[in-house]
């Protein structure tokens, strides 16, 4: 993460001062609790053998959805970048899953998966658009002199693929898996609200709202937060420690 983009401890603390002051200000913790017993709470859940199993699920299938878009829109992208007929095919599609809302897609989604599995077609349906179009708009952009240079000088294909080309395709696929990241776990978590795989996130956000335990809803709320931006870390790290090592760059 770039360090003008670090989250800073005193911007921290002036929203949760905020928030404190807001909550005090509607005086109704059904309505909106303080961050201390919000805090109360997730303390009570992370000692939860139930918890950490949740969020296992959780992330196997959002996770399991991500990592099928990211190899499923890669492909198409490469394909698209070499065969025309292959763009023109996958340009209306790729525009309307973008187009289409993610609520509308988990009803019709319903209809073709059990709720078990819903998690993983949602966010493989939002990944794929946004993954597909980075990928081949870094294809695109290429120098295309330093690939016939390469080839003027013999270097094998795979060897010009990986050294040459995938060093220039890194960043935007880079950039593609932050924004793919990010809509992965608001569309992960969405569907398991709707569809309350059993043992998931989403069912104990559904269960909270059900009997109202706001606290309880904000504290897996922030449970989705922190995973969230764990995973993200973790998976950016790993994809641009694979890039780097097979492009044979160097730290």
């Amino acid at each position: 993460m770039n360090r003008k983009d670090t989250i800073r401890p005193w911007a921290v603390a002036v929203w949760l001062l905020v928030w404190q002051l807001a909550a005090m200000a509607v005086g109704r913790e059904i309505l909106l609790p303080s961050p201390l017993r919000v805090l109360t709470r997730l303390g009570e859940l992370v000692v939860q053998g139930e918890t950490w199993l949740a969020i296992l699920h959780s992330l196997a299938r959002i996770g399991g959805g991500f990592l099928l878009g990211l190899v499923t829109a890669t492909l198409l992208a490469l394909c698209a970048s070499r065969f025309r007929a292959v763009r023109e095919l996958m340009s209306p599609l790729m525009l309307a899953i973008k187009s289409v809302p993610v609520a509308s897609f988990v009803i019709l989604a319903l209809v073709w998966v059990s709720s078990k599995n819903l998690a993983v077609l949602i966010v493989f349906l939002m990944v794929l658009p946004v993954m597909y179009l980075n990928v081949l708009d870094g294809v695109d952009r290429l120098d295309r002199r330093l690939s016939e240079m390469a080839r003027v000088f013999r270097v094998p294909a795979l060897r010009r693929a990986l050294r040459v080309n995938l060093p220039q395709v890194m960043p935007g696929f880079l950039t593609g898996c932050r924004l793919a990241l990010g809509l992965c776990w608001k569309a992960g978590a969405a569907a398991e609200v709707i569809g309350m795989p059993r043992g998931s996130i989403g069912e104990k956000l559904q269960q909270a709202k059900v009997y109202l335990d706001t606290p309880d809803l904000f504290a897996w709320t922030v449970v989705i937060l922190l995973i969230s931006r764990e995973f993200e870390q973790v998976m950016l790290w790993v994809l641009d420690e694979m890039g780097r090592r097979l492009s044979g760059r160097r730290n």
